[in-house]
């Protein structure tokens, strides 16, 4: 069983981009600028925020983070981002999610400029990326995109099965998956037989947000498990796949922690610096 190590892999590829983030501050004059709003003191979003800045850091990204009270207000908050989206200095702008009671989140993302839109979120990005065009895409699925490449796992002509259908994660997936020439079907809380779904998959996304709900016999031997979850139980941090017992099915898989999560952050890095590349033209 080959244990897919998001951790490793995202700590590599923020080492790549501080090389290139070093070579463009040199080329154009400055780092690329990442911003984000944060809106209230949601403490997971603290953490959330703290461990982006960080990894902005490490990947020689400048970041402004924007706290502002929970009671803002919609006019104020999109007034904020409006402002954002006007700054030349600010190549990448995330919302951080979940915003307060009161406050809408799709009309506060509809408003980023999608040439900022590194979170993906944007109608316009994810019209770009249905169609193939070139997009900042969600960070989530890019990221187990990106692992399953690291790893030379193949999808062209393979069958995946994605359970969830978030517009975060399980439709941006399928999307994904397919333009990568999987044959992708699409699972959630309305599917049928989902057991019988998930033991046809050569490649299982695990992404409903259900502690352990992905079980051994529900997975094909030899199948690729990425588990997107992040819950807690009474052990402490876990996936949405029961990890000890499909791990013996599995001919690879992904930790939780340790797995999807590192390279989510990792891909908003890489997309800031594309989206900061496509403003100065290169």
């Amino acid at each position: 069983m080959l244990l897919l190590d998001g951790k490793a892999t995202a700590q590599a590829l923020r080492q790549e981009l501080a090389q290139e983030t070093a070579r463009l501050a040199e080329q154009y004059g400055r780092t690329p600028h990442l911003a984000v709003v944060l809106v209230g003191d949601d403490p997971a979003s603290q953490i959330y925020v703290r461990n982006k800045e960080k990894a902005c850091a490490d990947a020689g990204i400048r970041s402004t983070a924007h706290r502002v009270e929970a009671e803002i207000g919609q006019a104020a908050l999109e007034s904020l981002v409006s402002g954002l989206n006007a700054d030349p200095d600010i190549d990448g702008i995330l919302v951080q999610a979940p915003l307060p009671r009161g406050l809408n989140l799709l009309d506060v993302q509809s408003l980023v400029d999608p040439a900022k839109d590194v979170d993906g979120f944007h109608p316009v990005s994810v019209g770009r990326l249905s169609i193939g065009l070139p997009s900042l895409p969600p960070c989530t699925p890019a990221g187990v995109m990106f692992l399953l490449e690291k790893y030379g796992i193949p999808c062209s002509g393979r069958k995946a099965v994605v359970v969830g259908r978030s517009n975060i994660v399980g439709k941006p997936m399928a999307l994904m998956l397919t333009k990568a020439d999987a044959t992708v079907t699409v699972c959630h809380s309305r599917t049928r037989n989902l057991a019988d779904e998930c033991r046809q998959a050569d490649i299982l996304v695990a992404a409903i947000g259900r502690a352990k709900m992905i079980t051994a016999d529900m997975v094909k031997p030899g199948a690729v498990v990425m588990d997107v979850g992040m819950n807690r139980d009474e052990s402490g941090l876990c996936g949405d796949v029961d990890f000890a017992s499909v791990k013996e099915v599995a001919s690879a898989i992904t930790p939780v922690p340790g797995g999807i999560g590192p390279m989510t952050i990792a891909m908003l890095l890489k997309n800031t610096v594309q989206a900061y590349l496509w403003r100065m033209g290169a």
